[in-house]
């Protein structure tokens, strides 16, 4: 079954993240796990997306003091995956709550150990399995940007004229003016 289209709302916030850790500096590929978009840093599963919801990686030693923050839910309600969290927009609505998870999870990054990759399949051709699909999907962010990140046109009423659309941009509402 095909995976269904992201909303624009969830593309916004993937961009968002994708801005965050841009100035990083650190190497950073996306791809889906867990149903969701997630940013692996350094090899090691950091950040993602699930629909409005943003998924960091804590500490697991922390997970009961987490839990307990309003707008903030486990990943998984059996336990078996402390440490994951999916943050609602109530919980990154301003700017200083945003990037305390970014910080957060940037922060415990480097105490975990990554997964060792599995061994890469040979095909008939010898490739290797990295030429597939799969791998083909995976994107890498740029070490570095030097310029402001751009906002997603997302339609409007559509007020046609001729055969275009007209749009307005729209930002994240991270990105919305609050009071710091």
């Amino acid at each position: 079954m095909p995976a269904r289209p992201l909303s624009d709302d969830t593309l916004q916030l993937i961009d968002a993240v994708r801005e965050a850790l841009a100035e990083q500096g650190s190497d950073v590929e996306e791809k889906r796990m867990f149903g969701c978009h997630v940013f692996m840093v350094d090899g090691k599963m950091c950040l993602g997306v699930e629909h409005d919801e943003l998924l960091v990686r804590l500490p697991p030693i922390t997970h009961a003091e987490v839990a307990e923050t309003p707008g903030v839910r486990p990943l998984s309600s059996r336990g078996l995956m402390d440490g994951y969290f999916l943050v609602g927009p109530a919980a990154y609505a301003t700017r200083a709550q945003w990037q305390h998870w970014i910080d957060a999870a940037l922060a415990f990054n480097p105490l975990v150990k990554a997964t060792p990759k599995k061994a890469k399949p040979k095909t008939a051709a010898g490739n290797t399995a990295e030429t597939s699909g799969a791998a083909a999907r995976k994107r890498s962010i740029k070490k570095s940007t030097s310029r402001a990140p751009e906002a997603i046109e997302q339609p409007k009423t559509p007020a046609i004229t001729g055969s275009r659309k007209t749009v307005t941009p729209r930002k994240h509402s991270v990105f919305d003016d609050d009071d710091m």
